[in-house]
């Protein structure tokens, strides 16, 4: 996207924020804006599902409600608290799992000390009552040890399952730091982060590295005649197309907005624009349903473009590349795949969405 498009549909988003703050009678502080400028961009679906049930329940956000969902949707401290926690109940967990070694570790000293005890007692006694006795405490002193190593099992085995656990917990949480919550894609976070990566590998290992960035053509228009809840049923619905198109080490993502972002790697232009082919097909393919109704709103089209990384390029020229083609689709009637070969030499113009 190019910084006059950012700009422009970072104000879309930012105006949106401050009517839904004056509509809902919300105090414009950072806080209340930013929860706003996310619901409208429709960044977070759990936030939206939540703003849309209150909204549907209420008619209005009231401002307990809104510190609410801050709090609970997009505090900046609400995921490193959970993996404070997590982390907290690991190191919990080793803690206990020492102790057993030590214990365990004292144990067996103990019964060392018991064999070389006994071992010296047999050596020096001629009594068979004694020698018998002396047995008699060894066969103890093992069965006892038998028994602390049943239990000491035991415990290790149920630590490793809890262990087992929290590493779970910890790959959800991760997964759900990298991923966009309404459509199951990467998010922002990942895309950038992925497409470092894969530019920096294309570049030593000498291989090529393709973008393909997709756009909803008249988005706009359809979360303003239907509602964000449709519109978000359509960016589902566009996600579950994309990903179906895409295979093996590519990376699917939300870019933003109705914006999506396929990194390519090992993926010449011209196979990434067979693969533009496949999403915009596959989302040309979806018949989109009103829930409520049965009603059918027709089909959606996607414009897409498609770059491939060269030798002095950089993470932003390639995406900024692969935007001019995107947006030469949108100028070429939409619902459509353009290259980067495919550009002429006019100056790029800005389409609408």
């Amino acid at each position: 996207m190019t910084r006059t498009d950012e700009f422009d549909r970072s104000i879309t988003y930012g105006e949106a924020a401050l009517t839904y703050l004056k509509g809902n009678r919300t105090p414009a502080y950072p806080r209340n804006y930013e929860l706003w400028y996310i619901y409208a961009a429709g960044f977070n679906r759990e936030l939206n599902k939540a703003v849309n049930d209150a909204l549907k329940r209420l008619g209005h956000l009231p401002e307990d409600l809104t510190e609410r969902f801050y709090d609970e949707f997009l505090s900046p401290v609400r995921l490193s608290d959970r993996v404070g926690e997590v982390s907290a109940r690991v190191s919990k967990e080793l803690d206990e799992i020492v102790e057993m070694l030590e214990a365990s570790s004292e144990t067996c000293h103990q019964y060392g000390q018991s064999l070389r005890t006994a071992a010296s007692g047999l050596g020096s006694t001629e009594n068979k009552q004694q020698t018998r006795s002396i047995i008699e405490k060894i066969l103890r002193a093992t069965t006892e040890m038998e028994a602390r190593n049943t239990s000491l099992e035991s415990q290790l085995k149920d630590s490793k399952g809890q262990i087992t656990d929290l590493q779970e917990s910890l790959e959800a949480i991760r997964y759900e730091s990298l991923t966009d919550q309404l459509t199951g894609l990467a998010n922002r976070k990942h895309f950038d982060q992925s497409l470092e990566r894969a530019v920096d590998i294309a570049m030593r290992r000498g291989e090529p590295v393709s973008l393909a960035m997709c756009d909803i053509d008249h988005f706009k228009q359809f979360n303003d005649t239907f509602g964000h809840q449709t519109g978000d049923q359509v960016l589902r619905l566009v996600g579950a197309a994309i990903r179906s198109a895409v295979k093996g080490r590519d990376i699917a993502s939300r870019y933003g907005g109705e914006e999506f972002a396929v990194i390519l790697p090992s993926t010449a232009l011209d196979a990434a624009v067979y693969v533009g082919e496949d999403i915009r097909t596959a989302v040309m393919a979806k018949e989109l349903i009103k829930r409520s109704t049965g009603e059918s709103l027709g089909r959606i089209t996607m414009s897409v473009g498609i770059a491939t990384l060269r030798h002095n390029d950089t993470r932003d020229s390639l995406v900024e590349r692969a935007d001019m083609a995107l947006y030469a689709s949108k100028r070429n009637g939409r619902n459509r795949v353009t290259s980067e070969s495919d550009l002429s030499d006019e100056p790029h113009k800005s389409a609408v969405a």
